[in-house]
């Protein structure tokens, strides 16, 4: 009888194990029109999508996969990245399916990976034309989730003496959109070694914000 018990547990433990293989989400790097190196950062994501698993328990797919603006597919993603330097186009329909998605319920965080500020802006604009890019204060809840950034937005990487800022959209007192300015934020998500004078400290600092904002966006 214990034999059997001990069988049945074993059975149960495996078949809970059998429901839980599946990941719930998946993230995603959003590809773009106008020229722009949408595909930048290719390491940041998968790093991202371990330290969240790892330390908010998520259950992140562990690879990245690529969504089009346009796309019926960019409601699969609760957490959708966007980086580059140069240019960004939005057609009218991609306006509408991105408005409609952010507005939704999902979750866009624009990283300025050092040129992308004028081109994202106008953009941006054509998505919410009701709304501006507000400065979110060192109190927000963007920066206080399971680390705690007291200072605000870090500086990850130096191309010039300006201060990181973190931007926002908030729609209906809901942030939708996050932007990181001058602060180079998924380059500091991407393997040790890639850019020069990278450290590990800076490299970590980068990941917890990361998963604040991961953490926020599936939790607001």
């Amino acid at each position: 009888m214990k034999l059997s018990i001990g069988i049945v547990l074993v059975i149960g433990l495996l078949t809970f194990s059998s429901f839980n293989i599946n990941p719930t989400y998946k993230m995603a790097k959003l590809k773009y029109a106008g020229g722009g190196d949408w595909y930048g950062d290719r390491t940041a994501l998968p790093n991202l999508i371990k330290f969240c698993n790892e330390n908010l328990k998520t259950n992140f797919q562990a690879e990245d996969e690529i969504v089009e603006v346009g796309s019926a597919e960019l409601f699969n993603y609760p957490f959708v990245f966007m980086t580059g330097h140069g240019n960004v186009v939005f057609s009218d329909q991609e306006v509408r399916n991105l408005r409609k998605y952010l507005t939704g319920g999902g979750f866009l965080h624009i990283d300025d990976n050092y040129g992308l500020d004028k081109f994202i802006r106008p953009q941006m604009k054509k998505v919410f034309p009701e709304l501006e890019f507000v400065e979110l204060p060192r109190n927000y809840p963007i920066y206080n989730q399971k680390f705690k950034f007291p200072t605000g937005l870090p500086k990850i990487h130096e191309h010039d003496d300006k201060s990181p800022q973190g931007f926002g959209l908030i729609y209906k007192g809901k942030l939708v959109c996050f932007y990181s300015y001058e602060c180079d934020l998924g380059n500091g998500w991407e393997d040790l070694g890639t850019y020069a004078g990278d450290t590990q400290e800076m490299r970590l600092k980068a990941l917890k914000m990361g998963a604040n904002l991961v953490q926020y966006a599936l939790t607001q």
